[in-house]
């Protein structure tokens, strides 16, 4: 969802280019990434974020089922992102995967085999993912604040089509809901809301 760029340039680019970044606090980082989860799941979402290591670490351990991931310092712009839990196996799978220096549709591939095959094990009920971003000068690293920042919407339904749901292959209309990747096990409805001219 956000920026895509290769597990293999990101190697190479390593710890050097980690080191240049910097790594907001964990407290920022969990008041940023909660700013896509809907306003009543922030207080108890669980949190991942960054340590001064560079490393993909847990920052708090949440109950409501609600999971949030920080801001990465590496990537161009910022982005944080919410899901259910329920999404956690796909998710992780895609972390390691792209960890591994896969493409993003060799990723894509792989977890449909999985997800075919039962090693892989997809929400049976719609589970959504918030995607919430902004402009690198936008983001506050010290504060956590975040200026005109965007939040669009995902709904996971595997293996559903635009003939099972009613949905358009693409939006005729501004926030109109549409179906992507229909028939395989990454179907998710995507609701993209108009931006304010100011955020654009």
């Amino acid at each position: 969802m956000k920026k895509t760029i290769t597990t293999a340039i990101l190697a190479m680019a390593g710890f050097s280019a980690f080191a240049q970044s910097t790594v907001p606090s964990s407290e920022v980082q969990v008041k940023s990434a909660v700013l896509a989860a809907p306003a009543d799941k922030r207080a108890e979402a669980t949190v991942y974020g960054y340590n001064t290591n560079g490393e993909f670490v847990l920052l708090r351990k949440g109950t409501n089922g609600m999971v949030c991931l920080a801001d990465d310092p590496n990537q161009k712009g910022f982005s944080t992102s919410c899901y259910h839990q329920d999404l956690e196996p796909f998710m992780t799978r895609g972390r390691e995967l792209r960890k591994a220096g896969k493409s993003a549709q060799e990723i894509f591939d792989s977890r449909e085999q999985e997800v075919k095959s039962g090693k892989l094990v997809m929400p049976k009920q719609p589970s959504t993912l918030f995607v919430y971003g902004a402009p690198d000068e936008n983001f506050n690293q010290t504060t956590g604040e975040v200026k005109e920042g965007y939040l669009r919407y995902v709904v996971y339904i595997p293996y559903a089509t635009s003939e099972s749901t009613g949905l358009p292959l693409k939006p005729d209309a501004p926030a109109m809901p549409w179906i992507m990747h229909p028939g395989t096990h990454g179907a998710h409805i995507m609701i993209n809301p108009p931006k304010d001219k100011a955020a654009q």
